[in-house]
C-alpha cells in the first residue's frame, strides 16, 4: 500500500539516506515535495519523493527500498505509482537522476521507459562533502533521465 505522508517527521529518514546520503539536502527537498511511503505488513519498506520542477515536469528526487526488501519489484511498483501520479495530475514529463555508479538503478529506470537526457558532470563532487562509492565506483556524475507522458 502506498500512502502519502504530510508530516515530515513521519518519513523514514534512514531509507531516504540510502538514496541520498546528504541529510541536509534531503531535508531541504522533502519540505517542498509530495512524499509517499510503501507499507507492507504494517511496516514501511519503501519511500518515494516527487517534486514538481519546471512547468509540466515532475521529478522523482528520491526513491529507496529497505535492503531486506530489494530486488522484489517494490522499486518498480513505486516508479509505476509515480508515473501514474504524474499522468493523473497533468504533467507532461517525469524525470529522475542517479549517479554514474548506480548500475542497477540505471538499468531499472531504462527498463521502465526512462531515457538518458544528459549528464551533469561532476555533480557529486560539487554538491557533496564526502565521497560516495557504489559498486566500487565513485559517484561523480549525475545521469539525468526523463520520460514523456
Amino acid at each position: 500500500m502506498i500512502i502519502k505522508v504530510d508530516r515530515l517527521e513521519e518519513l523514514p529518514i534512514d531509507l531516504l539516506l540510502l538514496a541520498d546520503p546528504a541529510e541536509e539536502i534531503v531535508k531541504e527537498y522533502i519540505a517542498r515535495s509530495n512524499n509517499y511511503i510503501l507499507v507492507k505488513d504494517e511496516k514501511t519498506i519503501g519511500v518515494i519523493v516527487l517534486l514538481p520542477t519546471r512547468p509540466g515536469t515532475l521529478e522523482i528526487v528520491n526513491i529507496a527500498i529497505d535492503p531486506k526488501h530489494q530486488r522484489k519489484g517494490y522499486a518498480k511498483k513505486l516508479l509505476e505509482f509515480a508515473i501514474n501520479e504524474a499522468k493523473n495530475k497533468g504533467f507532461k514529463h517525469i524525470e529522475i537522476g542517479t549517479a554514474n555508479s548506480s548500475i542497477n538503478q540505471l538499468a531499472l529506470y531504462q527498463k521502465m521507459g526512462f531515457r538518458i537526457n544528459y549528464i551533469d558532470k561532476d555533480y557529486f563532487l560539487k554538491n557533496y562533502h564526502d565521497e560516495i562509492f557504489e559498486n566500487d565506483i565513485q559517484a561523480i556524475d549525475m545521469i539525468r533521465l526523463y520520460m514523456d507522458l
